[in-house]
């Protein structure tokens, strides 16, 4: 259960190719056409997905231009766990990303934590992605005059939920006009819609399901066919967002850069973890590790090229935009829209919702591509049943786990309404990257490590301790607060509810004291250091609630483990063996 996989028997695993380098795939193994312009093609085609169309908006809003510097420090910050996967991905160029370098690092049952964590990045993520680009491409074809019937456009969870919403609003005797827009809407839609036995109503999503069956079918026919779609949505993607900056660059008034900082660094640092989120996705690269051709060598570029490109765009979005309209009109859904619909400019704006609904197609195909290479490389392990390790005879993809992502996304995106979820998938993902960080502060805690490409070393022995007293300080200043509300004292009567809300912040505290105490006694690397507290900094900012579904989750990823994972361990049995 604790034993750590060899790094010989990894490399060993992959049936694709004996030298990790071919490009024609062995008899069962899965074919090798992933270049390094491809990779960071599909780094970029996650990265830049709704995060440009919304998250610069209320970034804006709330630090004013000064949110476009903190683009530069959040790309610093996420860097910091890019460069551990860049090494674990020259280590171990091997399918699994995550869960791979967790098994090498720490043994087998944080592998499997760490793999199941990765379903509410990729599956359940991806479940939030199909819906939110349900609502983009419906919103386009309503604005050519295009209109579905609303029941086909919303979950089934979503419309019985407002129109008991509306209903008892109703039944109080109150109007109409105090339900929002979207109780009325989910009102309609089951109103209209088809009864079905038991009283329920045929509402389903229907783009949602479409968009994920298209994809599936895509990523099921092959990764070359993958990255062909890929690389086509990224280049329309990059048209688009050039066009913008070209010409939002006309209607740039200066005088809106100033002040710089509105709202003070507080104002800015409001937008951290938003800022953050809207470059998670870089990650996905490494799970198509056995499909490129030079994956020891190009898997760590790509990952730092896509973080560099991604960067370099939202820091000018962000100044066009900022500079076209006050800071003060940004707090919208639609950001890029919306600024040039002011300015006149409604061409533009129409072309800025055709590109939110590419970018969102190509953030679920990267998404679709990297869960079946998961369970595939969970399975060659026994953690899973073997059909998931099935490759296609044909297209040489992961066939069975393909077919399964997509049901697994599909159906629910088609049914469910998934707003709860999204907080939860930001939390499984940084989990991840917290593993990962912590992970190379296991097998090289000192930068010793022979792999083509490794984090730079820098001791952290005294950096980490005073970069942790400075990091306090300037919260201690800005954040005023949230300090305050964190050291109140909480009464007996308000019991674990006035508590509660404390619990992730102290635990990140004990762990950046922990964290400090042995970078001083055992000379830890700086950088994977600061990504590792990076990512549980973030993470106490979801709130209790996620972190209670998380450990729920989390509870019943370890339930199968035992009942079938350990049982079935390739590990376990070689061990029990011996």
């Amino acid at each position: 259960m604790f034993r750590r996989k060899q790094l010989s028997d990894l490399l060993a695993n992959p049936p694709a190719d004996e030298d990790l380098h071919g490009s024609h795939p062995g008899e069962g193994g899965l074919a090798r056409h992933l270049t390094v312009r491809d990779l960071t093609a599909l780094g970029i085609a996650a990265v830049i997905g709704a995060g440009i169309f919304s998250t610069i908006g209320n970034a804006s809003h709330d630090g004013g231009p000064a949110v476009s510097l903190l683009f530069v420090f959040t790309a610093i910050a996420c860097a910091f766990s890019a460069l551990c996967y860049a090494q674990f991905a020259a280590t171990i160029p091997v399918s699994g990303s995550a869960y791979t370098y967790a098994y090498a690092s720490f043994g087998e049952l944080a592998a499997w934590i760490i793999g199941w964590a990765l379903i509410m990045e990729y599956a359940v993520g991806n479940i939030v992605v199909a819906i939110s680009w349900s609502d983009y491409f419906t919103g386009l074809l309503d604005g050519v005059g295009v209109h579905l019937p609303i029941w086909l456009t919303m979950g089934m969870q979503s419309a019985h939920k407002h129109y008991n919403e509306v209903l008892a609003l109703m039944q109080a005797g109150k109007p109409l006009a105090e339900a929002s827009a979207a109780q009325l809407e989910g009102y309609k839609a089951w109103a209209a819609a088809p009864e079905l036995p038991g009283g329920l109503r045929l509402v389903l999503d229907l783009p949602a399901g479409l968009i994920t069956l298209a994809i599936t079918a895509l990523v099921y026919v092959g990764i070359k066919e993958s990255k062909n779609a890929s690389n086509l949505l990224v280049v329309l993607k990059l048209v688009v967002v050039a066009v913008v900056i070209l010409v939002g660059a006309f209607y740039v008034q200066p005088d809106n850069w100033s002040p710089f900082a509105p709202n003070g660094i507080g104002g800015v640092l409001k937008g951290v973890s938003a800022v953050f989120f809207a470059y998670i996705g870089f990650d996905a690269i490494s799970t198509t590790a056995e499909e490129c051709k030079n994956p020891q060598r190009d898997l760590p570029r790509s990952m730092i090229y896509a973080l560099i490109i991604c960067t370099v765009l939202y820091v000018i979005i962000t100044l066009v935009l900022t500079g076209m309209v006050s800071y003060k009109e940004l707090a919208v859904g639609d950001p890029l829209a919306y600024v040039f619909n002011k300015v006149g400019v409604t061409w533009l704006g129409k072309i800025v919702a055709v590109s939110a609904v590419l970018a969102m197609a190509s953030v679920l195909l990267v998404f679709q591509i990297g869960q079946p290479r998961i369970w595939m490389t969970m399975s060659r392990d026994g953690l899973l049943p073997k059909v998931f390790a099935k490759v296609h005879p044909k297209h040489h993809t992961p066939s069975f786990s393909t077919i399964v992502t997509g049901f697994f996304v599909g159906v629910p995106a088609m049914l469910l309404n998934m707003d709860l979820v999204i907080d939860l998938t930001s939390i499984g993902t940084l989990f991840a990257f917290a593993l990962v960080c912590g992970g190379i502060l296991v097998i090289d805690p000192h930068g010793k490590s022979e792999a083509r490409f490794k984090v730079p070393y820098l001791n952290g022995r005294l950096l980490v301790p005073v970069l942790l007293l400075i990091g306090a300080g300037l919260v201690f200043v800005y954040n005023r607060e949230n300090v305050n509300e964190f050291f109140r004292l909480v009464s007996f009567s308000e019991g674990y509810e006035g508590f509660r809300h404390q619990i992730p912040m102290l635990v990140f505290l004990i762990a950046c004291v922990w964290v400090a105490a042995v970078s001083f006694t055992k000379n830890l690397s700086l950088l994977p250091v600061l990504g590792l507290l990076t990512n549980l900094y973030l993470m106490t900012q979801l709130g209790i609630s996620n972190w209670l579904l998380f450990g729920a989750w989390l509870i019943i990823g370890l339930a199968i483990y035992f009942n079938y994972g350990f049982k079935h361990s390739k590990l376990n049995k070689v061990a029990t063996a011996r």
